[in-house]
């Protein structure tokens, strides 16, 4: 049986991998940051997407 596309959750939006280019390159292209910035970001937020992005929109 699949899953069921509509009953989805935020879980993995919630959290942001360093693991990951393609979330360093989500925020590179977002917000306009280094590679090097993005992944600090991620890890000093310990991936929490929302503190990540609370940061980079108020610089």
């Amino acid at each position: 049986m699949a899953d069921d596309k509509n009953n989805q959750d935020n879980r993995d939006r919630s959290k942001v991998s360093s693991s990951d280019d393609y979330e360093a390159q989500y925020l590179m292209t977002k917000f306009d940051v280094s590679k090097y910035r993005a992944v600090e970001l991620i890890i000093k937020h310990a991936g929490s997407r929302t503190k990540i992005e609370a940061e980079l929109s108020n610089s």
